[in-house]
């Protein structure tokens, strides 16, 4: 790796799994689960359960104990278990060290603003799941964003640009990938704290990962793209930058990836239909789903 790009990885292996209380965890939790499980536990090292719990708008405490009668039923132990609702200090810290290095500007443009601007520019940026937000806020004087803080709602971004002068180039590691030159515009101007919500999932993610001392990452392969906005935050912060192991996704029979606002089969109903929780979970470990799922290639 580029000396430039990391601090050193602490041993032994730390990993963590971190569900938001949401909703019920599906076939796929499970796997990421088990497979975060054995990394520390083959490193003979700790693992975290964190639950990303500061949406207050959607998060449950029910669903707290459910993610942990879920993972008890596989067969799964944590050595610790952590809150985001809790560390809400460590995530305004950031900001403002992100605030006091110009890497942070508020954002007041709404949905709708952003995609009228989106429609009506050929030239938007571009990432690979659509357009990403065109940076109207950045090009802001001082005395507008001053003027407009104080009354107007807003959210915080990163100036992705800037951030990666700051930085240079960076490289990570990924499992399946190999080292990887990390695109620190691949998904634009990121949110760093919403106007309702605390803390962006990628400022969070960062900030608990650095503090918790986490040195592999075992997540979807459909989070690789935050994987570099998350490094050039890290970059920024100068905060060490973790091993990750990005799994391919569960899907169902129609090739479809499991997601809770699709209502997914559950754990409690595989559970329920008198499935053997660890059982399942050594199954995973081997890469052999129960029929009618299977895993997306790629």
């Amino acid at each position: 790796m580029d000396s430039r790009s990391t601090r050193p990885i602490p041993a032994p292996v730390v990993s963590r799994f971190a569900p938001s209380p949401t909703g019920r965890l599906h076939l796929g939790h499970a796997l990421s689960a088990v497979l975060a499980h054995d990394c520390a536990r083959a490193g003979a090292g700790r693992f975290v359960l964190r639950i990303d719990d500061i949406d207050a708008g959607r998060a449950r405490p029910a669903h707290v104990a459910a993610i942990a009668d879920d993972l008890a039923w596989l067969g799964l132990t944590w050595d610790a278990l952590v809150t985001q609702s809790a560390r809400l200090a460590l995530y305004d810290a950031a900001l403002g060290r992100l605030q006091a290095l110009g890497l942070a500007y508020p954002c007041f443009c709404t949905r709708a603003d952003i995609a009228r601007e989106v429609a009506a520019s050929a030239a938007a940026p571009h990432g690979e799941d659509g357009p990403l937000y065109p940076g109207t806020c950045r090009l802001l004087s001082g005395a507008a964003r001053a003027a407009r803080l104080a009354a107007a709602p807003h959210c915080w971004r990163l100036d992705a640009g800037a951030a990666m002068a700051l930085a240079g180039p960076r490289l990570w590691h990924d499992a399946r990938r190999g080292t990887v030159a990390a695109d620190g515009a691949a998904l634009g101007d990121i949110v760093l704290k919403g106007r309702d919500v605390p803390a962006s999932y990628h400022l969070a993610c960062v900030v608990d990962d650095a503090a918790l001392g986490v040195t592999d990452i075992v997540r979807g392969a459909d989070i690789f793209a935050s994987t570099h906005a998350q490094v050039l935050v890290q970059a920024v912060l100068g905060l060490a930058t973790p091993r990750y192991h990005h799994h391919p996704l569960v899907t169902d029979a129609a090739g479809t990836r499991l997601a809770k606002r699709r209502d997914a089969p559950t754990l409690e109903m595989v559970r329920a239909s008198g499935v053997d929780g660890r059982a399942l979970a050594d199954r995973l470990r081997a890469g052999r789903l129960p029929i009618g799922f299977a895993l997306m290639s790629g």
